[in-house]
């Protein structure tokens, strides 16, 4: 396959540094001044602070999946649709330094792509070419990173009807299928609507939908508890 048609296909074109490096490792172009410096930064808080990021970590630690923040990360320059990717080929979480300026959107985007790379680890996502195993990670990310919360929903003047938290998880996996792969609007919301049932009420590692960071400091308190409950059955 033409090398341009399957970037376009897989999405790769609204990550262009995956293929060129602008900058290399402790050059000057990453000094305290850049997009990169501040991405890093706000990273590495998120990691440490939010109960959604830890359970995450904790959860594919425990799955043999460990993650290591100079490997599974990137800082990068995107387009300017994106705000971050799981790029499966490397195992690897792309966030787009050039457009998350606040820590509120880095944490929810790097809990959105680790329930992608959580997926990738447990379940053997056939990324590529199974359209299916991809809308299934993008509802379940959709549902468990916070993207859907009545706070985020409000300032983007969503305001919720019956069900609307569902609907927001169907619209923004078929947003994020229609970014990154090449088929119709009605060809998206037919897989969307074939998995949804089952990966929306697929809550796992938390066991819950987490509404808010209250409810995700819950559910990482019940994770990190689990052996001690079965220890005293």
């Amino acid at each position: 396959m033409d090398q341009t048609k399957q970037e376009e296909e897989y999405g790769y074109d609204l990550f262009p540094e995956r293929n060129t490096r602008k900058y290399k490792k402790g050059s000057i172009g990453e000094s305290l001044f850049t997009f990169n410096h501040k991405c890093q930064v706000m990273l590495q808080f998120a990691m440490e602070t939010s109960p959604y990021a830890k359970l995450l970590l904790s959860a594919m630690k425990s799955s043999g999946c460990k993650v290591f923040k100079d490997r599974h990360f990137s800082c990068e320059d995107c387009d300017g649709t994106v705000s971050g990717g799981f790029d499966a080929a490397s195992s690897q979480i792309v966030l787009c330094q050039n457009n998350i300026h606040q820590q509120s959107h880095m944490t929810r985007v790097v809990t959105h792509e680790l329930i992608h790379a959580f997926d990738h680890c447990r379940a053997h996502v056939d990324w590529f070419n199974n359209y299916r195993h991809l809308a299934c990670s993008e509802i379940r990310a959709a549902n468990l990173s916070g993207d859907c919360a009545f706070s985020n929903e409000a300032a983007r003047f969503n305001f919720g009807l019956k069900q609307h938290h569902q609907e927001c998880v169907r619209g923004r996996a078929l947003r994020s299928i229609l970014a990154v792969r090449n088929i119709s609007r009605e060809e998206a919301e037919k897989i969307v609507d074939e998995v949804f049932d089952t990966c929306f009420n697929d809550h796992a590692p938390f066991g819950r939908i987490p509404h808010s960071k209250k409810d995700a400091r819950f559910a990482y308190r019940d994770y990190e508890n689990r052996d001690r409950y079965y220890t005293n059955l």
